[in-house]
């Protein structure tokens, strides 16, 4: 139990990190309802990018921009693949993700690249937790503030009234065409951001370390939007409020990576915690539409023994 207790500090650093990540898939699979796979990619872009920056003595918020500017690029390229080419979003995210994976390797120059922490200057390391946890939380603080800012705009306004109605949209003059490449940029910004924070905590980039990480995105995105959801109805309020969900989603990666030391302490095979995380995810994308079948069931019934009734 103490162990279990010494890795909790951890998992929470590392569930800031990853909600960072999650709140980028939030962006395209909620907001703009587009599934994008773009992020395996951007991930390991932004690592890249700031890891070479680290090494180049550049300073750490100076590398930082430049993964989030790598990332914006990754994801107007989808974005453009897209609405210009015509080709659907999922196979436009594999290709910009294919692409990625050539590129990370130039980057790096090597499959992975280690940044010695203790001699480079970093906003954070995992040999320091306790200075690492109020840098996440504050970062992520900072992050949830400038993105409920940002969607309260007229063009946020416009980017979210897109994934919600594009018809209805462009009927209202919106080009829906240039939300979609905003959303996807931004998106993969977002992600390629946590890249660069989580190199410099675990204190190396492996061109892999972005595989499977929309999987985790979508199992926090679930876990926080339920716990936002059961939070309401106990408190007694209702409404999907912009706040309230980007809050819900960084809780949900905490509570993701919580889940996963403690099935490690537990002895659980670790080979198998991909496959515990995809389960996860299908659970909690299917239960809506099985509850949404039975009570569409359930009223055809209904309505059919009033008809028989009323003959």
């Amino acid at each position: 139990m103490t162990q279990l207790l010494n890795a909790i500090p951890g998992a929470l650093a590392q569930g800031l990190i990853w909600g960072v990540m999650a709140i980028g898939v939030y962006i395209t699979y909620k907001v703009l309802d587009i599934a994008d796979l773009t992020v395996d990619g951007s991930l390991c872009t932004g690592a890249a990018v700031c890891t070479m920056l680290l090494l180049a003595g550049h300073s750490p918020w100076i590398a930082m921009l430049c993964a989030v500017l790598a990332g914006l690029l990754a994801g107007t390229v989808t974005g453009l693949l897209h609405v210009l080419l015509g080709i659907p979003p999922i196979l436009a995210g594999i290709l910009t993700q294919m692409v990625l994976w050539s590129v990370n390797l130039k980057i790096l120059g090597k499959a992975n690249q280690a940044l010695p922490a203790r001699s480079i200057d970093v906003l954070l390391t995992q040999m320091n937790i306790p200075a690492a946890l109020p840098v996440l939380l504050g970062w992520a603080v900072v992050l949830v503030t400038l993105l409920v800012l940002f969607f309260s705009t007229e063009l946020g306004c416009a980017l979210r009234a897109t994934g919600c109605n594009p018809v209805m949209s462009r009927a209202q003059g919106v080009n829906t065409g240039l939300m979609k490449v905003i959303g996807l940029a931004l998106s993969n910004a977002v992600v390629a951001m946590s890249g660069g924070l989580l190199c410099q905590y675990q204190g190396y980039t492996d061109v892999n370390m972005g595989r499977g990480a929309v999987v985790i995105g979508l199992a926090a995105v679930v876990i926080g939007l339920a716990a936002v959801v059961i939070g309401q109805a106990v408190l007694g309020r209702h409404g999907g409020h912009m706040a309230a969900q980007l809050d819900g989603v960084v809780l949900g990666a905490v509570i993701y990576y919580i889940v996963y030391q403690v099935i490690i302490f537990a002895g659980f095979d670790t080979d198998l915690l991909k496959m515990f995380s995809a389960v996860v995810v299908a659970v909690f994308l299917g239960v809506p539409h099985v509850r949404d079948q039975i009570r569409t069931n359930s009223r055809i019934k209904k309505g059919g023994s009033r008809h028989a009734e009323n003959a």
